[in-house]
């Protein structure tokens, strides 16, 4: 057993070819997607010889870990948690620690405590290429990811050595009903276990029973949105009008929230609409994509009617609620978004993007810098080439197939993303030096 940068290397077997191991590494997990995903991720890593310990804040956590010896509960109030998190690093000579997001205030301080000791950090976040891919990358994610300070040029120089066929651009989340379920499922676990957490207080304004609450509704109203997506959508692309797409996110999305200038959706929507009534022409309309995940809490469809009448244009605004993208995008003139990961969709397609909030993907040669007015009058459009660059770099270093919430989607993960977290390195100093593992692209459908 020999070392590699602090990484175990096996090749104590005779005749047998050197292969990563968890042997000597300790793994902390924090919070996870709604679901098993973290339970099958652990298995795995131990599985290569690592130790593996998760701590849970609710029952929520408890009920998708069902290891007991490994399971570390939490019941302290969140001031107590910084001293606890560093006493668990400490006493467990913890190497690694594993977490979904890194903004919730709980992540945040584990992830600067941890970064100060030298510990290896590993977030997991939604795909920058959703559906079909999810994030992994070390040290953050999203407007705390290393994406942001890559240029370029030093993406296309690492990229010089590879040839690959991109895959198209997906249009079709396919879990996107285990991800409403499983949410549902969480919150019902937190909801009925408060007595075993009584300190535990959500990373979001709502309280778990609201949460609960608006999951349920989300469910059983499935059908019926559905029917009313239907009929906008059909107005819309049979309206004979050109259109601007705006892609809405949710207020307490913590890209929202965290990366953006923007305290709120409504501070959002009057931008935009006043922008569009002032730059754009008089025959042209404005389209708002809800996200698929909408569940109300914020009247987001009243705003925008409201909007419209205050600026003077009712009739040309109109909202969709959730649905495939791609059958909006394939009509549209141009695309606005705070920092939505849908404005990859956007780009691939080679439409103008006007981006407020930071995002991966804002580099200077992909999206607008004009004035929203002037961005509604006249956008100008991408470097399609420099973005074809920017994904291939995408899929071949932080991006991976497959998904949180189905079967298949976490079996695809597994394949992969195991042997990324025990590289000694991350996934874009790996493509840099010539070792990163190939890459598989897959389209998975439920």
């Amino acid at each position: 057993m020999t070392s590699n940068g602090g990484f175990q290397v096996n090749d104590s077997a005779p005749g047998a070819a050197p292969g990563l191991t968890g042997t000597g590494r300790r793994f902390l997990f924090l919070q996870g997607p709604h679901g098993p995903w973290f339970h099958r991720l652990g298995r795995m890593l131990k599985a290569t010889g690592a130790e593996v310990r998760r701590v849970g804040f609710n029952r929520g956590d408890r009920a998708f870990w069902p290891e007991t010896q490994s399971y570390v509960p939490y019941r302290g109030s969140p001031d107590q948690w910084p001293e606890t998190c560093a006493r668990l690093l400490d006493d467990h000579a913890i190497t690694d620690i594993v977490l979904y997001g890194d903004t919730r205030p709980i992540h945040a301080e584990a992830v600067k405590i941890a970064k100060a000791r030298g510990i290896c950090v590993h977030v997991f976040e939604e795909g920058y290429l959703r559906p079909h891919w999810i994030t992994y990358e070390r040290g953050g994610t999203n407007g705390h990811s290393k994406l942001m300070t890559l240029t370029l040029p030093q993406m296309q120089a690492a990229l010089a050595q590879l040839d690959m066929d991109l895959p198209d651009a997906p249009a079709r989340w396919g879990d996107m009903r285990q991800h409403i379920f499983y949410g549902a499922l969480y919150h019902w676990f937190v909801l009925t276990g408060r007595w075993d957490y009584p300190r535990f207080r959500p990373h979001r304004a709502l309280t778990v029973r609201q949460e609960f609450t608006l999951y349920l509704k989300r469910l059983a109203a499935l059908p019926f949105h559905a029917l009313e997506r239907m009929a906008a959508t059909f107005r819309i692309r049979h309206g004979g009008f050109p259109y601007h797409l705006v892609l809405l996110q949710l207020e307490h999305d913590s890209s929202f929230q965290m990366h953006s200038p923007f305290s709120t959706m409504t501070e959002f929507l009057s931008l935009v609409v006043e922008g569009f009534a002032k730059g754009a022409s008089p025959h042209h309309h404005l389209v708002f994509k809800a996200h698929p995940l909408e569940d109300g809490r914020v009247p987001v469809a009243r705003e925008i009617r409201r909007l419209a009448r205050e600026h003077g244009v009712t009739g040309r605004v109109h909202f969709v609620r959730g649905g495939k993208l791609a059958q909006l995008l394939n009509d549209a003139r141009s695309a606005v978004t705070v920092n939505s990961t849908a404005g990859q969709q956007v780009l691939w397609r080679g439409l103008p993007l006007k981006t407020f909030g930071a995002a991966v993907y804002a580099k200077p040669e992909f999206v607008s810098t004009q004035g929203l007015a002037e961005f509604f009058r006249l956008p100008t459009r991408p470097d399609s080439r420099a973005y074809r660059d920017y994904r291939h770099y995408l899929l071949e270093t932080s991006q991976v197939p497959g998904g949180f919430y189905s079967s298949r989607g976490r079996r695809a993960l597994l394949r992969q993303v195991v042997d990324m977290m025990l590289s000694p390195e991350d996934p874009y100093d790996a493509l840099q030096s010539g070792n990163a593992a190939p890459r598989q692209h897959l389209r998975l459908v439920n």
